[in-house]
């Protein structure tokens, strides 16, 4: 009698803890991120190019996050976005509240083996970006009269413009200059955006290296009266084209490259500038809220009310790389040592190195 009421209190005692699982299993789970607050943390200064990226993008996460969290952006600008991923790297905690966007320059500063690099950019977890088409073009002022790519290589110390050695501008320029052969270029530092259209103007340089869509919007004219030249193009990616008669057929700049070497230094800029503005978590985030977060961002890059926002505060379109894409391109940045070496010699000061 006392086995058959002890095997009527187990099964009781088993149906109650069933019962209670279906019940458990029945009630709404709370949101990770409900109720808490995610940190955005900028390299940027505030109202930086990168600062308005991540301004236009916090109410879309804030929506596309179960649970709403409040998103704050929090700056820490400094070293080319190195003080924010070493910070990132070494200090954070991996929980899922801390997002870093340290720009697009850290990435090179570790491949490359800059001095305080303190990272590893293929630990990080990549949350995408969103934008990173961009076509770059190799011109020529109407006034120089290289109106071919034949007499753009036989010319002589051809004055190409550029910021300051080391800004994306050089760094392009050089690399174009290098891969057409260009004879004894010299490249003219010290002009800002602006400064660059009143500085060919005057003829005091002949040459740029500048986005398609920076010359539709800041200088049409050099397209509708014919006042420049145009002789390659660069796309990023390979598959993204701005649309205009002007560069609708110039040879890709990969056409000129002729060795290995040469191949790897295009990819290492390539990819270096296809990462974009990477939104990145420290490694070792769990991978719930990893996913979490990953598609938000998917979510916030292809919101309509989202392409609205990115294109009033920094006038483009979305073209979001996406996290595994993203990590992908990382992945894929040679490391090879000589195209490293080779590269480093192109953004530097000195002569362009022998192909």
């Amino acid at each position: 009698m006392r086995r058959r009421r002890a095997s009527y209190t187990l099964l009781s005692l088993s149906l109650i803890v069933c019962m209670l699982g279906v019940v458990n299993d029945a009630l709404p789970q709370t949101p990770f991120y409900q109720g808490k607050t995610i940190t955005i943390l900028a390299a940027s200064p505030a109202g930086g190019s990168g600062d308005l990226r991540i301004k236009a993008a916090v109410p879309f996460l804030r929506k596309h996050i179960p649970g709403n969290p409040t998103v704050v952006i929090d700056y820490m600008p400094g070293a080319g976005g190195r003080k924010l991923a070493n910070h990132l790297f070494r200090n954070v905690q991996p929980d899922g509240l801390t997002i870093g966007s340290p720009g697009s320059g850290f990435a090179a500063q570790a491949v490359l083996g800059e001095s305080g690099v303190q990272y590893d950019i293929d630990k990080f977890v990549y949350l995408g970006t969103s934008d990173t088409g961009v076509n770059y073009v190799f011109h020529t002022s109407k006034a120089a009269g290289l109106d071919t790519l034949e007499k753009l290589r036989e010319a002589r110390g051809v004055r190409i413009g550029a910021q300051s050695i080391g800004h994306d501008t050089y760094n392009r320029a050089r690399i174009f200059a290098w891969l057409l052969d260009l004879k004894e270029p010299k490249f003219i530092v010290g002009y800002g955006g602006l400064e660059h259209v009143a500085a060919i103007a005057q003829r005091e340089i002949d040459a740029l290296a500048y986005p398609t869509n920076t010359i539709l919007v800041r200088s049409p004219d050099w397209l509708e009266n014919g006042n420049m030249h145009f002789h390659a193009i660069w796309r990023i990616p390979r598959d993204f084209r701005i649309r205009h008669p002007a560069f609708d057929n110039l040879p890709p700049i990969e056409g000129f490259v002729q060795t290995e070497i040469e191949r790897n230094v295009v990819l290492l800029h390539y990819n270096l500038r296809y990462i974009g503005y990477p939104y990145i978590l420290p490694a070792r985030t769990p991978s719930d809220r990893v996913k979490i977060l990953s598609e938000a961002m998917r979510k916030t890059f292809r919101d309509p009310d989202f392409a609205v926002n990115l294109k009033k505060l920094i006038g483009v379109e979305p073209d979001p790389l996406f996290p595994e894409d993203q990590a992908r391109v990382i992945s894929e940045i040679p490391r090879d040592a000589q195209a490293i070496e080779t590269y480093k010699k192109l953004i530097g000061g000195g002569a362009l190195p022998p192909r």
